[in-house]
């Protein structure tokens, strides 16, 4: 690849990379924006589940902070939960999930003890000998009742289409003008946590807490759950927030009556306390001993907020976004500001105090701080402060990053980066260095351009030399031109290091596996293409800069340049891909070499010891071949004779191996004490 004018191109590059560093300055604080704006309760988009990045984080905060301000009452009095659990099932050996029986003589006990309401968080969705039992007592009850109903469609894993269907038949028997069934349906994150009210779903019953106690402003509330704390006693000791009794006791007639204070006006919310079943987590959880909530504790939460009219005010959006603005605001002033530490401190101090206390603010005054981005604001707030400090501070790094990028389209990056950091290497002179020279050459190109479209093979050639050109740099090389499809590289200069013949045969080997995925991927209607032919070879070479002080070239003159071409060229003639010469195969430290005998290249009067890369090629084999070869270097006449018949025996084993046939006939060809010449 040329590389005239580098220097030269440099001013118009660091032009180009302020404009780009704004649009980049401008995109961060545009995510800062979003991440301090964002409700993180809401989905990206419409298309499904998708989460701000932040979401995680902000759940926890969020929790933290609902438990910290959780309010600490007494025991609530107008509400009484009427469980059954793992016990209760064994003792009545029912699974569906309790006794009917059992329940209908409950709920005529509680119908006389004079409770104000009923709520059955139970799904009647299999039958039982005890349904008509059942029905006839709901027919009876003089209170509201309301029946559990779930919809297939927002629990298609609870519930299967013959359970909904019994479950409509049943509330359909058991409905009468006290007895109607109510949506149990609840609601949780991501994470499995139960933190807000569940949308009701069009054309479904009402929510169970709604149906129970009616209150218009929460018809359409979306907002936090409030859940509380219980109030500690004098004694340490902690009652729960929503009493309980089992089941059992209550349909006990005797037990009953001498429980009817603790039934009488409440709202009485009837369900299962089983294990690993309507178990949630909640914002609590960290702060209870038991880490679940059952579901129907979380109903009688929000029957309580009801009952208490604690409709949470929600952040209005414009306040959110206002207030990500003035986060973003402050982070840009205070990175432009370069305020000394004495300054600097305060401000963030002050700064971090607003925006780990606001939230904590809100949360006390009884704000629905779910949704507020807490941890976006701080996050927010460092892009915003990084991406102005590092644009408003950035112009000399930004210049050494383009013109790094500049040379990493000739040079490895660390090579690129020491000539940064020594900008006389980029001084006119050369020097004698001994370098690693790799040529390449597609065959066919020239004959194809005239088949093809000009732009089609500006195309195709771009594609080819990008391809070849990630080989060179991903193996440490430096790329020093291109000549049409031809590719020279060398490795050792401008910088020398310990495994650059290793590198450079692994490369040549890499361009020519590049050259066949390119030849396998031509568009449609392109003639195939030949393949990548590589010639490498080590030598003395002059290496520096040349040219004149505006227009400068760093590149390798010499014969180690003329060789490793004519060891490319060579390629065509003895029918190999890769050619590779002795002095840069011994140095290359690898296994896999076979050797191609010894061929005199055009315009050298030395012959050259040839070796191509087989790793695919026999272990074995390459051994033979080195000992028939040696023998044909022999004066015994007979034991030329007899290596002769060993590599024709060779060529039957790999009849398809079109360099070994030509080794083969170039040692019948030139006879004996003979070299090969290439024309």
């Amino acid at each position: 690849m040329r590389q005239r004018g580098l220097l030269r191109r440099g001013a118009r590059l660091v032009r180009d990379a302020g404009r780009w560093r704004l649009v980049a300055t401008g995109l961060i604080l545009l995510l800062a924006l979003f991440l301090a704006g964002w409700d993180w309760n809401r989905p990206l988009g419409s298309g499904g589940p998708r989460e701000i990045p932040t979401a995680d984080a902000e759940r926890g905060l969020y929790d933290w902070r609902a438990a910290s301000f959780a309010p600490r009452v007494a025991q609530d009095k107008r509400i009484l939960m009427v469980v059954y659990d793992d016990q209760t099932l064994i003792a009545t050996r029912k699974r569906s999930p309790l006794d009917r029986g059992l329940l209908a003589r409950a709920l005529r006990n509680i119908d006389a003890m004079g409770a104000r309401s009923i709520g059955i968080d139970i799904l009647f969705d299999q039958p039982q000998d005890e349904d008509q039992q059942l029905l006839a007592t709901l027919h009876a009850m003089r209170i509201p009742v309301w029946l559990g109903y779930a919809n297939l469609g927002d629990n298609q894993e609870q519930i299967i289409f013959e359970q909904q269907q019994y479950l409509d038949r049943f509330i359909g028997e058991a409905r009468t003008g006290r007895v109607r069934p109510a949506s149990i349906r609840l609601e949780t994150d991501a994470d499995n946590v139960a933190r807000s009210w569940p949308v009701p779903t069009p054309g479904q019953p009402p929510l169970l807490t709604l149906a129970m106690h009616p209150a218009p402003s929460f018809r359409d509330y979306r907002g936090a759950i409030r859940f509380r704390l219980p109030l500690r006693q004098a004694d340490g000791s902690e009652e729960p927030v929503i009493p309980s009794l089992q089941i059992d006791t209550l349909a006990d007639p005797v037990m009953a009556a001498a429980l009817a204070p603790m039934v009488r006006g409440r709202h009485v919310l009837i369900g299962g306390d089983i294990v690993d079943i309507d178990q949630f987590e909640t914002p609590l959880s960290g702060r209870q001993a038991r880490s679940t909530m059952i579901g129907l504790e979380v109903h009688a939460t929000m029957l309580a907020q009801l009952l208490d009219g604690a409709r949470l005010p929600a952040v209005p959006d414009g306040w959110r976004w206002g207030a990500a603005l003035l986060v973003v605001l402050a982070a840009g002033v205070t990175s432009l500001a370069e305020l000394r530490w004495f300054a600097l401190v305060p401000a963030l101090a002050v700064q971090a105090g607003a925006i780990a206390g606001m939230p904590l603010w809100l949360q006390a005054k009884g704000w629905d701080t779910k949704g507020l981005p807490a941890a976006g604001w701080g996050l927010g707030w460092i892009l915003a402060f990084a991406a102005i400090g590092v644009a408003a501070r950035a112009v000399t790094s930004q210049q050494r990053r383009f013109a790094q990028a500049a040379l990493g389209k000739y040079l490895p990056r660390d090579i690129a980066a020491q000539i940064l950091a020594e900008p006389e290497k980029l001084a006119l002179h050369g020097e004698k260095r001994a370098i690693f020279t790799l040529f390449t050459d597609l065959e066919g190109f020239t004959k194809l351009s005239h088949a093809i479209a000009p732009e089609m093979v500006a195309q195709l050639l771009n594609r080819y030399l990008d391809m070849l050109s990630d080989v060179v740099l991903a193996h440490g090389g430096t790329i020093d031109k291109f000549v049409g499809d031809a590719v020279v590289a060398f490795w050792g200069a401008p910088i020398a290091r310990p495994d650059d013949g290793r590198n450079a045969a692994l490369a040549a080997y890499a361009m020519w596996q590049a050259g066949e995925a390119f030849r396998r991927d031509l568009p449609p209607g392109v003639p195939p293409i030949g393949r990548t032919r590589v010639g490498l070879h080590h030598g003395e070479a002059i290496v520096g800069n040349f040219g004149g002080e505006g227009r400068i070239q760093y590149t390798a003159l010499g014969d180690s340049m003329n060789t490793a071409s004519r060891l490319e060229a060579a390629n065509k003639s003895l029918e190999t891909t890769i050619l590779v010469s002795r002095e840069a195969m011994l140095l290359s430290g690898l296994d896999w070499w076979r050797p191609m005998g010894r061929v005199r290249l055009r315009g050298r009067a030395t012959p050259v010891d040839l070796f191509e890369p087989a790793p695919d090629f026999p272990v074995g084999d390459r051994a033979v071949l080195g000992q028939i070869l040696a023998a044909f270097d022999s004066e015994d006449a007979e034991a030329r004779t007899r290596a002769l018949e060993r590599l024709k025996a060779m060529i039957n084993h790999h009849p398809d191996d079109a360099a070994l046939a030509n080794l083969l006939y170039r040692y019948e060809y030139i006879g004996e004490g003979g070299t090969y010449g290439l024309g």
